[in-house]
């Protein structure tokens, strides 16, 4: 264990944890919601650190992000637990059933990893949630930029203004899950306390310039709703319309494996709603769609086509503008090459 960041006493041997807005109330022994900070002696601990569970080398694209150094390979990470307990979460045999790790790895371990022995353009805090092993992935992510990989951040944005903060002087990219735009569905799908705190962490890392993109998973009959899209699309162009949207492909997982897969055409019709507010809408989790190419936001002419996670052609010219009408492209990052 490792003593964590964000805590203050809060009298009679509490301790009361700042890093998400739950703020848990520990005495001693107890765990936070996330399972991964532990209040011990009259201090709080992480108690995850350095038990990396998931360690995979992907492509940029698969977090999803595809304005941010498309085409590159990425090592991604995780540790155990997370603040939220979302019914449909692919990955809850590490988010929620708390897996101890075969070993122990350090931060400098996983740079040299990404470094030498992968040949990474950066580092993913993911699968999980990173804000539950922020003193890891932030001392990983320190080291990171010092050798010059990139770092990006994959969350559901459950997390405190101060920590967002901290976190982007060494991250350069988010993506941030909006999983609904109702109270109602982060609290009784996803185990939350509600959709605000993760308004107000996107409202903080746009104000504070990281690259950021959203994702929003479709699920038949529980977020698919018309008039909830149309609100969530408005919210998000107001702030920018520029933030790139994903619209995902729901497979039954977890506990809503009674549910079908999302229909094709549920997809297409929400990303047409969405589409008519932001510049970048893409859909997720379908095979040979032309919503995973990146257009023209002015003109509509194809800049990046995809096929799955690998950028199959690049027609972005060498300054980095659309070969038609020569208005600057909206990549951050050197384009790699298939």
């Amino acid at each position: 264990m490792k003593e964590a960041m964000f805590w203050k006493q809060a009298g009679d041997d509490k301790v009361l944890c700042e890093l998400c807005p739950r703020s848990c109330v520990l005495s001693d022994g107890e765990f936070g919601e996330c399972g991964a900070r532990k209040a011990e002696g009259g201090k709080l601990f992480t108690a995850n650190w350095s038990n990396v569970v998931s360690l995979a080398v992907d492509p940029i694209e698969k977090k999803p992000l595809f304005h941010f150094w498309p085409g590159s390979r990425v090592l991604s990470i995780a540790l155990p637990g997370c603040n939220l307990h979302c019914k449909f979460c692919q990955n809850w045999q590490i988010s929620q059933e708390r897996p101890e790790p075969d070993a122990e790895t350090e931060p400098e371990e996983i740079v040299e990893l990404a470094v030498k022995n992968f040949k990474c353009r950066g580092i993913a805090y993911t699968y999980s949630e990173p804000t539950v092993f922020y003193e890891f992935a932030y001392e990983t992510a320190k080291l990171a930029k010092e050798r010059g990989l990139y770092n990006v951040w994959v969350s559901n944005g459950m997390m405190n203004p101060e920590p967002i903060r901290k976190i982007c002087k060494v991250m350069d990219a988010v993506n941030i899950d909006l999983k609904a735009f109702r109270d109602d569905f982060y609290k009784g799908v996803c185990g939350g306390i509600g959709l605000q705190p993760v308004l107000n962490a996107i409202k903080e890392f746009h104000k504070n310039k990281v690259w950021m993109e959203l994702t929003t998973l479709i699920i038949p009959g529980l977020n698919d709703n018309e008039n909830e899209i149309r609100q969530m699309v408005d919210w998000i162009a107001d702030l920018d319309k520029g933030i790139p949207l994903h619209l995902s492909r729901f497979h039954p997982d977890y506990k809503m494996k009674y549910l079908k897969p999302t229909p094709e055409d549920t997809l297409e019709k929400i990303a047409g709603i969405a589409k008519s507010r932001l510049d970048h809408v893409y859909i997720g989790n379908v095979l040979n769609s032309t919503w995973e190419n990146t257009y023209c936001a002015n003109c509509g002419t194809l800049l990046l086509w995809r096929r799955g996670y690998v950028l199959a052609k690049n027609e972005i010219r060498e300054d980095g503008t659309c070969p038609k009408c020569g208005c600057k492209a909206p990549i951050i990052g050197n384009i790699i090459k298939a």
